[in-house]
């Protein structure tokens, strides 16, 4: 097995004593140029690796960064989740991600967990309206896609516009029946998205139906498949990539063409909406900048840098594809 140096061995060969080589470690307290000097040399020649687990113990702070979302299952987070890893890696962080599942209780004790183990600081996409655990923590916090509260930064896309865009496509594409399949009541992105679909909608001569979906692939193509059934819809704005995939497979099954009979447009611009037959238009959220400019944000609240934006909307783009009559 190979022989590990210690603390100890350091300060043997640099000839002084453990709490100096402690004090050099941890950068605290007052270190002679002489001792630095030998200390480090020492450092180099026996190849000592610090205790990560010694030094939280020390400094209250390890490098470690929570990231907790709702629903892995969900594209939209693991796609978020490889750019907030990227940007940590590149500063020495390592990214702890947590799936709540959407409970409460799970995503609590999540946090209670690894503020314990003295983590650096938390990205949070929490799907509960009621935060209070986060505004109570002594660490740094970023929000990202869900408000949490005013006093936390937060990072998302101006979903409201992109949904009236994303609406707008569907009545130039012809749509005089639209269902919108909204996002879960009381979530902020789905209701901002809610509000752009209306925003495009009103004083339109169109009907309109709206209906209440998870952003679940199977409870969506249920909901969808008793809809269309029993209403003549010929237009769906998805509030979400996950639902449209759901929409899409319910016109399936009951043999409804997509787009000559009825036209889609999901929101959140993953890799799903590209590898569906037909490719999805959707509106798509600049996923990797969302992620990425979280992790520097928080990175920066961690080493004691003041933000000059605390609130960041980023604007979302529409892709027009094969399930909209323009794209075919």
């Amino acid at each position: 097995m190979e022989w590990l140096a210690n603390i100890r061995d350091v300060a043997g060969k640099a000839g002084v004593s453990v709490a100096t080589v402690s004090r050099y470690l941890n950068n605290k307290g007052y270190i002679s140029e002489d001792a630095k000097r030998v200390i480090s040399q020492a450092i180099e020649e026996l190849n000592y690796q610090p205790s990560m687990i010694a030094r939280s113990l020390s400094t209250k702070q390890t490098t470690f960064i929570g990231l907790i979302v709702p629903d892995i299952v969900n594209p939209f987070f693991p796609e978020l989740a490889r750019a907030i890893e990227d940007v940590a890696l590149a500063y020495d962080y390592t990214v702890i991600l947590c799936n709540s599942d959407e409970e409460l209780e799970k995503e609590i004790k999540y946090v209670q967990t690894l503020q314990r183990k003295y983590v650096a600081g938390f990205i949070v996409a929490t799907s509960h309206e009621k935060a209070e655990h986060y505004t109570e923590l002594n660490v740094p916090i970023v929000a990202i896609d869900r408000r949490i509260h005013s006093s936390i930064p937060y990072i998302a896309t101006d979903n409201r516009e992109g949904a009236r865009v994303g609406t707008e496509h569907l009545l130039q594409s012809g749509c005089k029946n639209i269902l919108c399949m909204r996002g879960p009541s009381g979530l902020g992105p789905a209701d901002d998205r809610f509000d752009g679909f209306n925003d495009a909608v009103n004083g339109k001569d169109v009907k309109t139906h709206v209906v209440e979906c998870p952003f679940q692939f199977e409870a969506s193509e249920k909901i969808v498949q008793d809809i269309l059934q029993d209403v003549p819809i010929d237009g769906i704005f998805a509030s979400s990539d996950v639902t449209a995939a759901g929409a899409m497979k319910a016109a399936h099954s009951l043999g409804i063409h997509v787009p000559d009979q009825l036209q889609i447009v999901g929101y959140d611009g993953t890799m799903l909406a590209g590898q569906l037959t037909p490719g999805l238009t959707t509106v798509a959220q600049d996923l990797y900048k969302i992620g990425a400019t979280a992790a520097r944000m928080l990175i920066k609240l961690i080493e004691g840098q003041e933000l000059t934006e605390r609130e960041v909307l980023i604007p979302a783009e529409l892709l027009i594809r094969e399930t909209t009559r323009s794209g075919a």
